[in-house]
């Protein structure tokens, strides 16, 4: 008699939705995907290809609800009522990674945080590839981690993990797993709890074993609180900008230190690709990771020096009449646009706004007396920040445009002097994305 076919009920048709369905597919499952918005024509193409059934723009939830697993889109909140059915119905549910973390045999090295996960990611990926390890890329960055898992070999795996991701995670285990910071964000999903924000973060930890590492920011005061109560069998590789690590890294105002296997690495700071306090911790935390699957110091020191950051973050656009554009439209929250300012080193005429999440702009009131002359306001409703803000600088103005802003930033700025991109906000008013933000910033810093 022959088994019966699991129903594996995909929802969300992006590239982590195809890329669990293929390997659903691959694994024999009986795979139909579900997505209420409209499925990108590429994406169509890939599912009709693999011969997977489809529909678009609804959900047939008789269909779903006679699932036997269900994954879905870390974007789907709770709160939806098709949530709300398949949790009454008890249908298993869980995320693309711990789909694709069941077939998958590599190592895994895991990054979350509110900030700088990117950027830790990239810098993992670039230096286990430049030592010539067989690596793959994925998570919220690259090719969807299942799909890479059924068409691709790959010994390792660099994961950027999402809050919401991890929250559909149990079984998945992070041979390395680094948590860069926690800052209050996304706290919508989280019932405005704070703490259940950080649960999500240290899911990360679980399944760990004695064999495995835990890299974390021993500077960040919710992380050190959450230790305290938080029970890993994980060996600890803290990273610190204050205190001296014997088994981890730390920084000093001049010199990056790594200290792991009884090996030191050190390096000037002012030889590293990326600039700014966040950066050196970015750098503080790939260099643990990488020295832990045993790169060469020398290799490890080569890649920090010649890594190319991701597009719309820090991302040097131009140098116009001696005034520098720098693109940062990643930066949708507060302490991410703070990294931003922290890390500027001349004055600087600093685009802000958008899709306000609940900002406390009071939080960058040190940073933007110290280093910003002007605002540029983009976004529909800028009243918050001129509020915020008009007491501590010279200039504000509102822009409607990226063309618009630019050309404001070039007016107000001087030579030797910064137009930062760095909304603190999401880019929904004006823009598709902080991608296409990001785009219109940069075409419009080219027609100068």
């Amino acid at each position: 008699m022959t088994q019966k076919m699991q129903k594996l009920i995909i929802l969300g048709a992006g590239e982590s939705g195809v890329g669990a369905a293929i390997l659903g597919k691959a694994k024999g499952y009986d795979v139909f995907v579900s997505d209420a918005s409209a499925i990108k024509a590429s994406f169509q193409k890939e599912l009709q290809a693999a011969t997977i059934e489809f529909e678009s723009e609804q959900h047939t939830m008789s269909r779903i609800l006679a699932a036997d697993l269900i994954i879905k889109s870390p974007g789907i909140p709770e709160k939806t009522a098709l949530m709300k059915a398949i949790r009454e119905a008890g249908i298993k549910v869980i995320s693309e990674i711990e789909f694709a973390g069941y077939y998958s045999k590599a190592k895994h090295i895991c990054i979350t945080g509110s900030n700088g996960k990117t950027t830790t990611t990239m810098l993992c990926h670039h230096i286990l590839k430049k030592a010539g390890l067989n690596v793959g890329l994925a998570g919220n960055v690259g090719q969807s981690f299942a799909k890479q898992v059924a068409q691709e070999n790959y010994d390792y795996y660099v994961l950027e993990l999402s809050s919401f991701q991890l929250d559909d995670m149990f079984d998945f285990k992070a041979d390395i797993a680094i948590l860069t910071n926690i800052t209050p964000d996304h706290l919508d999903r989280y019932h405005y709890e704070l703490q259940n924000y950080v649960n999500a973060k240290f899911r990360i930890l679980q399944n760990q074993s004695a064999a495995d590492f835990f890299i974390y920011n021993a500077d960040d005061p919710i992380i050190a609180a959450q230790m305290k109560t938080s029970k890993t069998a994980a060996q600890l590789r803290p990273f610190s900008m204050k205190q001296t690590i014997a088994e981890g890294g730390y920084a000093t105002t001049e010199q990056l230190n790594i200290n792991i296997n009884k090996q030191q690495l050190t390096m000037s700071i002012h030889e590293l690709a990326l600039k700014g306090k966040h950066n050196t911790q970015n750098a503080l935390a790939a260099g643990i990771a990488a020295r832990l699957v045993e790169i060469r110091t020398e290799l490890v020191r080569e890649s920090l020096e010649d890594f190319v950051n991701v597009e719309h973050r820090m991302e040097f656009v131009a140098k116009v009449n001696g005034i520098e554009f720098i693109n940062d439209s990643k930066a949708t929250n507060i302490n991410a646009a703070w990294f931003a300012l922290e890390s500027m080193e001349k004055p600087t005429v600093w685009i802000v706004g958008g899709v306000d999440k609940g900002n406390d702009y009071s939080e960058l009131f040190d940073l933007v007396a110290q280093k910003v002359k002007a605002i540029i306001c983009l976004g529909v409703d800028n009243q918050k920040i001129i509020e915020a803000f008009q007491d501590k600088v010279a200039h504000i103005v509102e822009a409607k445009s990226a063309t618009e802003a630019v050309a404001y930033g070039y007016r107000l700025a001087e030579k030797d002097e910064t137009v930062l991109l760095s909304p603190a906000c999401a880019s929904f008013d004006l823009f598709e994305s902080y991608e296409d933000r990001g785009q219109q910033f940069k075409q419009a810093v080219r027609m100068l």
